[in-house]
Order: C-alpha cells, then sequence, then structure tokens
C-alpha cells in the first residue's frame, strides 16, 4: 500500500514545501512513510524519529510528519526543542488537518498543509537569522521505511 500511497501523491510538490518551510527557519522537517503495518502509530514514528536522523538537529527543532498508509494511520511529533515550546496538543492539531485532507483523498494537500503548519511554528520559534543562509541538516526527501 505504501507503493500506492506514494503514487497518489506529488512528491515535487511536498519537498518544495519542505524546502520553502526550512527556509524561513532554523527547524527541519521531514515525511516519512513506512512499508509497515503498524498496531501504535506513535511508537512506529518514534523508532523512525530516531532511525532517519531527525534527533540530531543542532537546536532539537526537527518535525516528522509519518505516514503508514497499510496502517490507514500518520502522526506528527516534532523533537524536545520544538516541543517544549509549543507542546504535543500541538502535533495532534496539525494532524488532525493531515486527516480531513486524507479523508478526501486529498493526500498531497494533507502533508503539505502539515509541512505548512510545521514550518510556521518552527519559524515563529526557530526564524531564520539575518545574514545566515543557514544550513540543511537533513534530506528534503521523502524517507521510506
Amino acid at each position: 500500500m505504501s507503493d500506492a500511497f506514494l503514487k497518489k501523491i506529488d512528491e515535487p510538490r511536498i519537498i518544495e514545501a519542505i524546502r520553502a518551510a526550512e527556509l524561513r527557519s532554523r527547524g527541519e522537517i521531514r515525511v516519512h512513510v513506512t512499508q509497515d503495518a503498524v498496531s501504535d502509530v506513535m511508537k512506529a514514528a518514534a523508532a523512525a524519529f530516531e532511525k532517519i536522523g531527525m534527533t540530531a538537529t543542532g537546536e532539537h527543532n526537527g518535525v516528522l510528519i509519518f505516514i503508514a498508509p497499510r496502517a490507514q494511520k500518520f502522526a506528527v511529533l516534532g523533537d524536545s526543542g520544538i516541543t517544549s515550546l509549543v507542546g504535543v496538543k500541538t502535533w495532534d492539531e496539525v494532524a488532525a488537518v493531515v486527516g480531513a485532507s486524507f479523508r478526501e483523498g486529498r493526500f498531497t494537500e494533507g502533508v503539505v498543509a502539515a509541512v505548512e503548519r510545521a514550518g510556521a511554528l518552527l519559524c515563529e520559534h526557530f526564524p531564520r537569522v539575518a545574514g545566515d543562509a543557514g544550513r540543511d541538516e537533513l534530506s528534503n526527501e521523502i524517507s521510506r521505511g
């Protein structure tokens, strides 16, 4: 199902949304699609967070949008630096936006909306420093696993 899901999304549009969001902040955003049929989406998302290096950001300001198409589940997780500022409930609210779009079959729009919301939060709490071109600490490509 993850391959079928990946064929339904506009991957370049999602990558561009990630790039644009990251240009405005010092944070990192990743989208990960698992092939596994997970029963506990938060546990699986936390494992993916570690596996794909989300904890390696200098300011612990990474945000993961985790999608498990076979289980028809998803989660949004933030690292400790950003979550300490916005709270866990904020990620649940971002996930609710994804859910609403997914239920309508608007997969790309759901992921892009989550990326944009995460980007806005990162921009608010970790704005790009004037004169600092910044660096991309993590890949913007959709990871799979």
